[in-house]
This record gives structure tokens, C-alpha cells and sequence, in this order.
């Protein structure tokens, strides 16, 4: 049971919904062929009976196969199965027609009519709704689905069959593909929604990186922009006085001197403003980006007051790469963060659920988010743990140690370990 359930959670969402799909329509090929294929071979006899088991059961393959290539067309992975399509039709005509010969002038007796006339309707009926997997318009999966119908009621006709009879069966065949066609296209719709959904997610998350590289360049045009304008122009004019001998020059070049080293100095503030992020900023906006995509985030714990600047900087830093990973990986509904200090050392814990294989930091992962954080942590006495918490849990679990008690650092995290522990 436990690989099974393991295969089942490393799923995507979009992924569990199209195994959905295929499991429920492939189960209407095995319903048909155990309901009316096994169950009419003894009312039929040994000779008759085989021949319909047989025919069910190649109606049935066809079914099958037909629902798996169809679900594929529909995510784009093959073509559209034209050709299945019409054997299926074919097939399912075949056996109809030899449902009703059967019922109408077979061996006789009730049981044995029974038997074929539940052939001829279990068939009509799975035939046209399977076929409406592999077809686009809405109309038309319906339109299939009535003509099998009338041609139903007409086949009973020919053999026979009062009008009033043939008409209730046409009725009853209507009913019963039109629901197996409805069904299949709505499941469509509801797969292809799906996909959509998580490319969505996708996208915006790539579109969020996108922008604060944007934001990112737009600071540094703005610092840059207007130095390097004035430096180019004073580098000109110190050319030319240079030319003539002038002695001028000299003072230009120490004023382009002065503004090289004032953007250096301006382009390392811009830089350490992005790498030494704020923890309570961070912490608000993971929440705010994971509720944006539809997870619900719980933050418990504040950050302490007095933490140092590097601590927080470091902190801070997890908690974008742990949101991060759980908007790019896994298919989390929650996410709970929980910020404490205890003991004289701050600890972080971001755990969620949905986690799946190629989710960043388990075993076996090629990504590098992790192995950084790691780096970043021990140059200030920091731990960093990454692994599966549970079934399905991924937990990130930080531990820095604050400075001693004596310090005014400390001390106030001291202070602060009463009111959060409390």
C-alpha cells in the first residue's frame, strides 16, 4: 500500500485529474464487458454465448484503447485518433445489429432475449460516449450520440419490432450515450482546465521573478544613469583642456575621480538592499504571494526585536527560497511558518504539504537554492535542514545562534523569548 500511495502523492494535480480520466472511462469498457459480455454466455449457450463474449470483448479493447489515445490528443501528445474513432463506430454497429438478430430471431426464450438485448444497448450506449473523447465540438459529441440512437430505432425496426418498441429504445439509447457523451466532455473541459490553471501559476511566478529583475535594473539605471552622463562629460572636457595645456584639467579629473567612486559606492547600497533582505518584510510577503496563488499560509510567531541585522538578512533569505519552492514545486494547498527564539537561538520552520519528488531540497534533487542557503548560514553559526516531514510534508527547518545575553542584542531577545514563549 505504501508505493502505490507514494506513486498516487507525487502527483501533480493536473496529473492526478487526467489518471482520473482515463481510470473512469477505461472502467466503462470493464463494466460493459463483465455486465453483459460474462452474464449472456450462459443464456445464450456455449457456442452462441462465446461468439457474444468474444464480440464484448473486442468492443471493449477498442473502447480501452480508444479512451488512451484520445486523452492523449486531448493534452496535445498525439494526433487525433480518426481512424480508432471509426473502428470503434464500426465495431459497435456490428455488434449491435447482431444483438438485435439475436434477440429478435435467436435460440428464443426470455433470458436469452434479455442477454442480447442488453448487448445492443450497453453497446449503443458506451460506443457514441467514448467517441465523444476524441472530439472537439460539443455539438457534435452529442449529435453522435443521437444518431447511434436512430440508428438503433431503426435496426429494431427492421427486424421487427413493434414502433412503439423501437421508439423506447432509441429513447432509452439517447438517454443513456447522450449522459456517457456528456460526461466525456465535460471531463475535457475539467482536464484541459486544469492544465490550464497550473500553467497559470507557473507563468505568474515566472512573470514575478521577471519583474524584480525589471525593478532591479530600473534602480540601477536610475544610480548609474545620471553619473555616468556627467562622468562621460567632464572625461571630455578634461581631454580638451588637456590639449591645450590648461591646467584645469587636472581638477576635472579629480572631479570624474570623485564620481566614479561615489556610483560604486551608490551601486553597492542599491546591491546590499537586495541582498540584505528584511525578515518581517519577507515573512509578509510570502503570505501574500502563497494566498495570491490559492495556498493558504499561516505565519505564527513576529520577529523578535533587536535581531541583528545579519541574522535577519539570513532569515529573510530562507523564507523567499522556502516560498519560492513551494509556488515552483509540489502541489501545496498549506503552509504554515513558524518563527521562535529559545534558548538563545532564533528558529525558523517552514513546512507544507503537496511535496513531490522533484521538489527542491529532497533527496536526490539537483537544485543549488538549498546547498546557498546553507553557505549563507554557517558563516553566522547557522544550521539549515531540508527533508520530508511526514506523508506528503516537506519541512525547511533554520537555527541561528543569537549573540550572547550581555550584548544589547541579546538581551533583547532574551526579552523576547518570554513574550513569545508565553
Amino acid at each position: 500500500m505504501r508505493g502505490p500511495g507514494r506513486w498516487w502523492r507525487g502527483k501533480t494535480t493536473p496529473a492526478k485529474v487526467e489518471t482520473y480520466t482515463r481510470a473512469s472511462f477505461h472502467s466503462f469498457a470493464v463494466m460493459e464487458f463483465c455486465s453483459v459480455g460474462v452474464t449472456s454466455a450462459v443464456p445464450l449457450g456455449p457456442r452462441l454465448g462465446g461468439w457474444v463474449l468474444l464480440m464484448v470483448g473486442v468492443h471493449a479493447a477498442v473502447c480501452f484503447a480508444t479512451v488512451s489515445r484520445a486523452v492523449d490528443w486531448t493534452r496535445g501528445r498525439r494526433p487525433q485518433p480518426v481512424g480508432l474513432m471509426w473502428t470503434l463506430a464500426a465495431v459497435t454497429a456490428v455488434i449491435s445489429v447482431a444483438a438485435i438478430g439475436i434477440a429478435e430471431r435467436g435460440p428464443g426464450g426470455e433470458s436469452a432475449d434479455t442477454a442480447a438485448g442488453g448487448v445492443f444497448g450497453v453497446v449503443l450506449i458506451f460506443g457514441p460516449g467514448i467517441i465523444a473523447l476524441g472530439v472537439r465540438d460539443r455539438r457534435r459529441a452529442f449529435g453522435i450520440a443521437a444518431g447511434f440512437a436512430l440508428g438503433g430505432g431503426i435496426v429494431a425496426l427492421a427486424f421487427g419490432a413493434p414502433a412503439q418498441a423501437a421508439l423506447v429504445t432509441a429513447v432509452i439509447v439517447l438517454a443513456g450515450g447522450g449522459f456517457i457523451a456528456f460526461t466525456a466532455v465535460f471531463s475535457v473541459w475539467l482536464l484541459n482546465a486544469v492544465y490550464e490553471l497550473d500553467e497559470a501559476r507557473e507563468t505568474r511566478t515566472r512573470l514575478a521573478v521577471a519583474e524584480e529583475r525589471l525593478r532591479f535594473g530600473r534602480d540601477l539605471h536610475d544610480v548609474m544613469g545620471r553619473n555616468l552622463a556627467v562622468i562621460a562629460l567632464k572625461s571630455e572636457l578634461a581631454a580638451q583642456l588637456a590639449q591645450r595645456g590648461r591646467p584645469e584639467a587636472v581638477a576635472q579629473m579629480v572631479e570624474v575621480q570623485r564620481l566614479a567612486q561615489e556610483s560604486q559606492r551608490e551601486v553597492r547600497e542599491v546591491v546590499r538592499g537586495y541582498r540584505e533582505v528584511d525578515l518581517a518584510a519577507e515573512l509578509a510577503g510570502a503570505q501574500g504571494v502563497l494566498a495570491a496563488a490559492g495556498i493558504d499560509c499561516t505565519v505564527s510567531g513576529r520577529t523578535p526585536a533587536g535581531l541583528p541585522a545579519g541574522v535577519q538578512s539570513a532569515l529573510g533569505w530562507v523564507v523567499r527560497e522556502a516560498a519560492t519552492n513551494v509556488l515552483r514545486h509540489g502541489d501545496a494547498r498549506r503552509c504554515v511558518v513558524e518563527l521562535q527564539v529559545r534558548e538563545g537561538r532564533v528558529v525558523l520552520s517552514v513546512e507544507n504539504d503537496g511535496v513531490t519528488a522533484a521538489e527542491n531540497g529532497v533527496p536526490g534533487s539537483s537544485g543549488t537554492g538549498l546547498a546557498g542557503l546553507r553557505e549563507r548560514l554557517a558563516k553566522i553559526d547557522g544550521t539549515l535542514e531540508a527533508g520530508p516531514a511526514g506523508r506528503g510534508l516537506f519541512r525547511l527547518r533554520a537555527e541561528i545562534a543569537l549573540p550572547s545575553a550581555a550584548s544589547p542584542a541579546g538581551s533583547a531577545a532574551a526579552r523576547e523569548v518570554d513574550e513569545v514563549g508565553g
